[in-house]
């Protein structure tokens, strides 16, 4: 077996090796130095802490499966962060229905920024606000957002156009900042009360 794990280290080399092995010790030394980060990961794609919980547990299993295919280029918790990704993906293929394509012209949209979004709000108040997105727009979201990809990435891992992909994400910030003014108008009418 061919380790090319120079980079890594040494602790998190001796684990990769040690799961590969099939050590119940190594797994759950791995587990819990990466469980807390994934379950956040996770958790943006579920609509609930019980579905997060689900993922990160296929998540890991996946992990403690695949880890013989670790290569060692990267860094170890990117590639777990990839599976769980992947994972959540996989358990909303089948069950999300995408907005079919339209054009959509860029340009035209008035579509909130990110910052606009994000500035005021802490991070559980943004978790609950993603969860509460349609499983399109809160995918489409998280890939774009969180996990930085392209619009073109995202249309070929989804199966989806790359008009749909832009359309839903245009929608999800739509959703999010009319939620966030929402909120904000019920703060201000609040402090106005007392």
């Amino acid at each position: 077996m061919l380790f090319k794990y120079n980079h890594l280290p040494d602790n998190e080399h001796l684990l990769v090796k040690g799961c590969i092995a099939s050590e119940r010790s190594s797994q759950s030394k791995l587990y819990n130095l990466y469980a807390a980060k994934m379950l956040a990961v996770c958790m943006r794609y579920a609509k609930s802490r019980e579905e997060g919980e689900d993922i990160l547990q296929e998540g890991f299993m996946r992990v403690f499966t695949y880890i013989k295919q670790f290569k060692g280029e990267g860094s170890l918790e990117g590639w777990i962060r990839k599976i769980m990704v992947n994972c959540a993906l996989s358990r909303y293929k089948s069950k999300i229905h995408l907005k079919p394509a339209i054009e959509l012209n860029i340009e035209q949209c008035n579509t909130p920024d990110d910052a606009d979004i994000i500035t005021n709000i802490n991070a559980k108040e943004l978790l609950k606000l993603v969860q509460s997105l349609t499983p399109a727009y809160r995918i489409v979201f998280n890939l774009y957002v969180f996990e930085g990809m392209k619009h073109r990435e995202i249309a070929e891992m989804l199966g989806i156009s790359e008009g749909t992909s832009k359309s839903n994400l245009s929608d999800a910030r739509g959703v999010l900042q009319k939620a966030l003014q929402s909120k904000n108008k019920v703060e201000v009418y609040r402090r106005k009360s007392l």
